[in-house]
């Protein structure tokens, strides 16, 4: 078995030698022996440690990167694996929200705001009337923040800017495509800080590079777990008994 200093494993894992002793201290490198003089002695499992955890650190978060390292250590193999499953599942639900941000986004560049009057706002009944949607729905979409008009002072109704419409036009063509609430929250929250749809394009081709970065990394993670989990034992399948080779009489 291979031995290294702490220093080796800080120079393989790309991270500082107190980085390496703080991993150890909490867990996600397995207690390390010493000398008699007092220097740490690592082997492969902590080298491998070191590397998943800087994978998961890029895929999940430094937080679950922990957990998930330290649980190959503390927990059944059973646990690691599904906190691995739980790290995909949010990536895919991640991707599945840029896919449809992009949508959102193709959607936008339809709709250009160029110069605003005052008779290009819209009231909720007209706005309602121009979707063929009610005006409660309108109102739904306000309370859940999804297009939130802004309002007219003396009597606190709700007035719809030509950027506003568009949300609503948005979010209107995407709920007809199926799509629930609670994601288009989050797209609609993200489309609206970009000005110009040519930034929200920029903003998403490089979510988009990011997630591809995290997913490749939650790969390598995995890759680099599968030698310190113990061996999966799989049971043999139950065989039928050959046919008797009963002979003709």
């Amino acid at each position: 078995m291979q031995n290294f200093r702490t220093v080796d494993v800080a120079r393989r894992a790309g991270c500082s030698v107190q980085q390496v002793r703080n991993l150890e201290r909490d867990g996600v490198l397995p207690p390390a022996t010493r000398t008699a003089t007092g220097y740490r002695i690592y082997t492969e499992v902590h080298l491998q440690s070191a590397l998943a955890y800087r994978e998961l650190a890029v895929a999940a978060g430094p937080v679950d990167a922990k957990r998930i390292v330290r649980s190959v250590h503390t927990c059944p193999a059973s646990t690691t694996v599904a906190l691995l499953d739980a790290a995909h599942a949010r990536l895919h639900v991640e991707r599945a929200e840029l896919a449809l941000a992009k949508k959102a986004a193709a959607v936008i560049s339809t709709e250009p705001i160029e110069d605003v009057r005052a008779s290009d706002w819209m009231s909720v009944a007209e706005l309602a009337a121009a979707l063929g949607v009610r005006s409660s729905t309108l109102r739904h979409w306000d309370a859940e923040g999804l297009v939130i008009p802004d309002r007219n002072a003396p009597t606190g109704a709700r007035r719809y800017s030509p950027s506003q419409v568009r949300d609503a036009r948005i979010v209107h063509q995407l709920r007809k495509a199926g799509y629930r609430i609670a994601p288009l929250c989050a797209v609609m929250a993200q489309l609206r800080h970009p000005p110009g749809s040519g930034d929200v394009g920029a903003a998403l081709a490089v979510r988009d590079e990011t997630l591809t970065t995290r997913s490749r990394a939650l790969v390598d993670a995995t890759a680099a777990l599968a030698g310190l989990l113990p061996p999966h034992s799989v049971s043999p399948r139950a065989t039928a008994p050959p046919p008797e080779n009963r002979s003709r009489r």
